[in-house]
């Protein structure tokens, strides 16, 4: 009997692990996964640009061996944040104008800058300094609306970094267009060139109903349409636009839009303050999804964004920064986060009102369904696209823990931020950046500086 016992003992087959690139492991790991799992003492195995397994570490060590490991057991691996609203250049004028309205600081300031200063290479080393600060604070994917948006890419790409990026469309001649037909011409080259790009998602980015021709945002619908690309744009921002749309067409920014045909394609509405009931109505019909800027309503007076009843709507809403020249002044989403939280809050005069785990939702999965990518990336679930992050809890500010959500959205800054996987690779690592070389940006950050002042002057 001990014989024949042994003898089957023996003849069971014993699973050969599979193999990894990478297995990352954390005190806890936020999934965001359907169930929104939190793992404690989880790890997520890594092959190629995709996620390979998620559980615990005991889990991920017996299916799985791997060439690298990163342990962090004081730590949060979550999934990379996703920006949905920004304008990367745009932070060589970061602080250039602050504490006015927004049509203020875009026609007395902003436009008149842009137009003595914006080059492609102005566009080149200030995305390589949007990057850089985007990917120290945790951002994996951002949504991009700019000129030489073909040189936004370029970089985009070299810093191994994911973007959404849009080329502007605008009523009035800009640094890379002089009329609204070149610029049309000009994104559909620069989406050909990146259609099948495994970072760059080319878009077209019409500026907003008060600044682009009706025709012109036909031919800009069509032109995503023909492709396949998102189409971005400014929505209800202000309580003017709402106005002065009113006033000029009788209906809203939104119905306008939809009456023209604009929201009938992946679309994406920045902003999306002065929204009423029949707005949301129309753009949950077209799948339209909305980027929520809390910085930049709060900073420049915009408002507050009904964040809650457009989730209750059914929308996709992501968070964003918007760009840093004056409507933000920097690139974080851990800010965002818990802005968004606490605008809700006190709007509604309800502290339930967007809880932590929803706005952390919001820079992740959310905003990657905002960008019709939920189903790529924003959770940590097998099969999807290895953007991650890893954010330390061991400084003085994140202890104790109760609550990783929590910790996330209200005790943990961009700074934390230890290390940064997009598509399997590793991009930052303890802090430091692996595709970029802070030295050389932050020097030309400095002549830029000195550029736009003298500029300012003349």
């Amino acid at each position: 009997m001990y014989r024949f016992l042994l003898s089957l003992v023996l003849c069971v087959e014993v699973p050969a692990a599979e193999t990894a690139d990478w297995i990352i492991s954390a005190g806890h790991v936020i999934t965001m996964d359907p169930e929104r799992r939190v793992i404690a003492g989880g790890a997520v195995a890594v092959r190629g640009r995709t996620i390979a397994g998620v559980g615990t570490l005991a889990e991920i060590n017996k299916q799985f061996t791997a060439r690298q490991r990163i342990n962090r057991p004081e730590a949060i691996l979550a999934p990379g944040l996703v920006n949905t609203h920004n304008h990367a250049p745009m932070s060589l004028f970061r602080g250039i104008a602050d504490d006015m309205r927004l049509q203020d600081w875009l026609e007395k300031f902003i436009f008149p800058a842009e137009a003595k200063n914006v080059t492609a290479e102005f566009c080149r080393w200030g995305t390589r300094l949007a990057v850089l600060e985007m990917l120290l604070s945790g951002t994996t994917t951002y949504t991009d609306m700019y000129y030489f948006e073909d040189v936004i890419a370029e970089e985009t790409r070299n810093a191994g970094m994911r973007g959404v990026l849009g080329e502007t469309v605008i009523g009035f001649p800009v640094p890379d267009a002089k009329t609204p037909a070149a610029a049309l011409a000009f994104a559909e080259n620069y989406i050909q060139r990146f259609a099948k790009d495994a970072l760059i998602t080319p878009a077209i980015a019409p500026h907003a109903v008060y600044t682009v021709p009706a025709d012109v945002l036909k031919q800009a619908r069509a032109l995503a349409n023909k492709y396949g690309v998102p189409l971005l744009i400014h929505l209800s921002e202000t309580k003017r636009e709402n106005v002065e749309a009113e006033a000029k067409h009788r209906m809203s920014p939104t119905r306008l839009l939809d009456s023209l045909g604009i929201l009938n394609g992946r679309t994406l509405g920045a902003h999306g303050v002065w929204l009423d009931d029949a707005d949301l109505d129309i753009l949950r019909k077209r799948g339209t999804g909305i980027a929520h800027c809390p910085s930049s309503n709060m900073k420049l007076a915009s408002g507050a964004a009904p964040v809650v009843k457009q989730l209750r709507a059914g929308l996709n809403v992501g968070l964003g920064t918007d760009g840093p020249a004056g409507s933000n002044n920097d690139f974080s989403l851990f800010e965002e986060m818990d802005l968004a939280a606490k605008l809700q809050k006190v709007s509604l005069l309800d502290p339930q009102a967007l809880p932590a785990k929803d706005a952390l939702a919001m820079a992740t999965i959310y905003g990657a369904r905002a960008l019709g990518m939920g189903d790529r990336i924003g959770s940590l679930e097998k099969g999807k696209l290895a953007d991650l992050i890893v954010v330390r809890t061991d400084q003085p500010h994140a202890l104790p823990m109760y609550d990783p959500y929590s910790q996330m959205v209200y005790a943990l800054k961009g700074s934390d931020v230890r290390d940064v996987m997009i598509n399997g690779r590793l991009v930052v690592s303890s802090g430091m950046p692996l595709t970029l070389q802070p030295g050389p940006i932050l020097a030309k950050a400095k002549e830029y500086h000195q550029k736009i002042l003298a500029s300012l002057r003349n």
